[in-house]
């Protein structure tokens, strides 16, 4: 068989294998002998999408435009997006798109039915630091298992840590800022706090020193501004639009390389959050959400054994819950092997091969990939701006064929959000009203030595009693999820 003949066979079969019948994200069209096939169009199953994915690719390929074409397709069939934005290049989402000649030319080679379009955006920021809605949590809200999880503490210091949040709760010290948890721990290895140390047995002054340290480490990455109140309800990144589609929520974070462990630390109350208040639901026609984790390597940057093993067990359970997970990075080793396991889609841009680490990866990244009749190793270094090897799961589970695409244009701006405009954006969300003013540090309640408050009278009294209730259920569930999440192996 001919050379054109066997191009022929593998267009037409990698174009069926993309074909299905339920609803699907169109990626791209497939590429033949350097061209665009519009005939042939690239998808994955929304269905498909709570099996995760990657999007990766060496800077300015195009995995940023790629992921933004996917969230505005994903809300548009309804299902609410989650994205950090690190680099504000995702805002453009909420402007419609600009026409253009050479965007016309590229949207009618890849038969894409190009119109302008803006998707609902709303955007969040860490305690208020950058342009969004804060976002917080209170340290109690956090618990003792998922902080000292973040503060690498050991075993021992975390049983002691552990110790301390039962003193705050039997003294009525409610536990909001981190500079609540201190001063907690400075009274307990003060000459005042000895007896009060004594009495819990099982906490040394020495580890209680080594948590004082930790907490105030922590504090100057950044993390200060992040713990407080109102802690912020995950129902407000499921809900819908008016309209019916998905609310993009896109969470600004300037300066985050500076503060990785601010990040990982949103990212993981967020995530078990989720996992704790989301029911079972199994497979169903769409998830509940999609997540994006742009940057993926500040996720996993110097991340402790411990925080690795819940990221991959939070992977691989948070997908009964409906949720889908995608990293977006720049080389697939940015993504320990155990959640890289776990991805059903893959979206790779190019890679390069100018150093010794640079092939190896490469060499890395085909071996990952089903085997396919491309030469991966020379395709992944000859893909254009805005061209990805894709395979992603299909309607029955399985791999497809390995698809040169190329890939849609986003209909929303490729430029950031003019900084008034999101500004503007934010004071008009609903949401602003409720999180934009951070609730003053309540006053310490007079400490009753043997007579046990309950958490709902060691609270703040500004808090109703449906805030009461729910937040409760919330650290109740946080508990459980973190002991499970969290427990000894």
């Amino acid at each position: 068989m001919s050379d054109d003949a066997d191009e022929a066979r593998r267009a037409a079969e990698e174009a069926a294998a993309y074909t299905f019948a339920q609803p699907a994200v169109i990626l791209g069209a497939l590429v033949e002998d350097g061209e665009a096939r519009p005939q042939a169009q690239v998808r994955i199953p929304v269905a498909m999408l709570n099996r995760h994915g990657l999007v990766a690719g060496a800077t300015g390929t195009g995995k940023t435009k790629t992921l933004q074409v996917l969230a505005e397709q994903i809300a548009a069939h309804g299902v609410p997006v989650f994205a950090a934005d690190i680099k504000g290049d995702l805002s453009g989402i909420a402007v419609a798109g600009t026409p253009s000649e050479a965007l016309s030319a590229r949207t009618e080679s890849i038969g894409q039915d190009w119109e302008p379009a803006a998707t609902r955006t709303e955007f969040f920021s860490l305690g208020g630091a950058g342009t969004g809605v804060p976002i917080r949590a209170t340290v109690e809200e956090f618990g003792p298992t998922l902080l000292a999880k973040v503060l690498e503490l050991n075993a021992t210091q975390e049983s002691s840590l552990g110790l301390v949040f039962h003193y705050a709760r039997k003294h009525g010290r409610p536990l909001v800022r981190l500079e609540d948890l201190r001063a907690v721990v400075q009274h307990l290895t003060s000459a005042e706090g000895k007896a009060d140390l004594a009495e819990l047995g099982g906490l040394s002054k020495a580890t209680a020193g080594v948590i004082l340290r930790e907490l105030v480490a922590f504090a100057d990455a950044g993390a200060d501004g992040f713990f407080g109140q109102p802690s912020i309800a995950v129902s407000d990144f499921l809900r819908p639009a008016d309209d019916g589609t998905g609310i993009v929520s896109l969470l600004e974070v300037p300066g985050v390389a500076d503060k990785p462990e601010l990040f990982s630390t949103f990212l993981m109350y967020l995530l078990t959050r989720l996992f704790s208040e989301l029911p079972e639901v199994g497979d169903t026609d769409k998830p509940k959400m999609v997540f994006f984790f742009d940057e993926a390597h500040l996720l996993f940057k110097d991340a402790s054994d411990d925080f690795l093993d819940t990221v991959v067990q939070t992977v691989r359970l948070i997908r009964s819950r409906g949720v889908g997970v995608f990293f977006v990075t720049q080389t697939p080793k940015d993504v320990p092997g155990d959640v890289l396991a776990q991805l059903g889609s893959r979206v790779q841009h190019q890679l390069r091969a100018h150093t010794p680490a640079d092939a190896k990866a490469l060499k890395a990244t085909v071996t990952t990939y089903p085997t396919s009749s491309y030469d991966l190793a020379e395709v992944l270094t000859q893909l254009a701006t805005g061209e990805a090897v894709v395979t992603v799961m299909n309607e029955k589970g399985a791999p497809s064929p390995v698809a040169w695409t190329r890939v849609r244009a986003p209909q929303g701006s490729m430029e950031p959000m003019p900084a008034e405009a999101m500004a503007a954006a934010v004071a008009a969300s609903p949401l602003q009203a409720r999180y934009g003013t951070e609730v003053p540090a309540p006053e310490k309640t007079p400490e009753k030595p043997k007579r046990r408050k309950s958490r709902s009278t060691s609270r703040t009294t500004r808090m109703s009693p449906l805030d009461r209730a729910v937040g409760e259920a919330s650290r109740t569930f946080a508990r459980e999820v973190a002991k499970r999440i969290f427990g000894r192996r």
